[in-house]
């Protein structure tokens, strides 16, 4: 079910952006994939832009800047904070190195990105004007962000000291995952796992945040993202939860897409944690 987010509560997964080789390229594919529309590029900002769903922002995207135009892709997960400054001083003492350093965005908020102690990077967002995802629970916003890692332990020292995230493991004996919940949500705002010893795509991958979108279908997503010139990384699959899809875009970003099955997961996504 689709549903309006005025504000997310701090720690939670609350924005995510690419810097993208092509901005028609990658406008298109996601355009086609997820049915994404998007705000002109803001020249003041470096060409980023919106993506819209139901006219609500769900995505940033924006050209790359020239010194990072030969670095590799990927999709960038910003977690709210009130206080950038303080949350950026806790993430250095517990270990984090500060990767760009807190900066206004105008009216929008501030951002910031660092590097946590397991290698992956993540952003800090303050908002202003911009609150972030406003909408959630629809084909084409996002559905879960998570982290996947190789020191799961480590990452949970981390974020619980420095955004208060509590866990709650739910893996197996062949996978180790925990979804958290943050201050203020009562039910889960995203997960940490360490990727299937037997899935080789998603071991290769370095430590990072994923973005999950969701879709009306996980099979006709597929079809979509290699019809635009995407790949897939793991055919469409059932978890539990609905059906899981990895896939990378046109600068071989990865991403995740997840769409209903028989047991309905809304009733288990975030979008279920809100009073927007």
């Amino acid at each position: 079910m689709a549903e309006h987010v005025d504000r997310w509560p701090p720690g939670a997964p609350c924005w995510a952006d690419i810097m993208v080789s092509d901005l028609n390229r990658s406008q298109d594919f996601y355009a086609a994939v997820l049915g994404w529309r998007f705000t002109p590029p803001d020249p003041a900002y470096g060409g980023y832009c919106n993506a819209l769903v139901d006219g609500e922002v769900v995505a940033g995207m924006s050209p790359a800047l020239p010194e990072m135009e030969d670095d590799p892709h990927a999709w960038a997960v910003y977690l709210e904070s009130d206080d950038i400054g303080a949350t950026g001083r806790a993430a250095v003492a517990a270990g984090a190195r500060q990767l760009f350093e807190p900066m206004e965005v105008g009216d929008f908020g501030a951002m910031g990105v660092w590097i946590d102690p397991t290698g992956a990077a993540f952003g800090v967002w303050q908002p202003k004007d911009h609150t972030g995802f406003s909408l959630v629970g629809k084909h084409g916003t996002v559905a879960w962000c998570d982290l996947l890692t190789s020191d799961k332990k480590g990452a949970e020292r981390f974020y619980g000291t420095v955004f208060g995230y509590t866990f709650q493991d739910i893996g197996t004996r062949h996978e180790a995952y925990a979804v958290f919940t943050v201050p203020g949500m009562d039910r889960t705002a995203g997960g940490i796992g360490v990727p299937a010893e037997d899935v080789d795509p998603l071991q290769e991958a370095p430590p990072m945040w994923w973005v999950c979108f969701e879709v009306d279908d996980a099979d006709t997503a597929a079809e979509r993202v290699v019809a635009a010139g995407g790949t897939l990384i793991r055919d469409p699959e059932e978890f539990g939860y609905g059906e899981l899809v990895f896939a990378a875009g046109p600068d071989g970003e990865r991403f995740a897409m997840m769409g209903p099955s028989s047991e309905d997961w809304n009733d288990h996504s975030w979008s279920q944690d809100l009073d927007g």
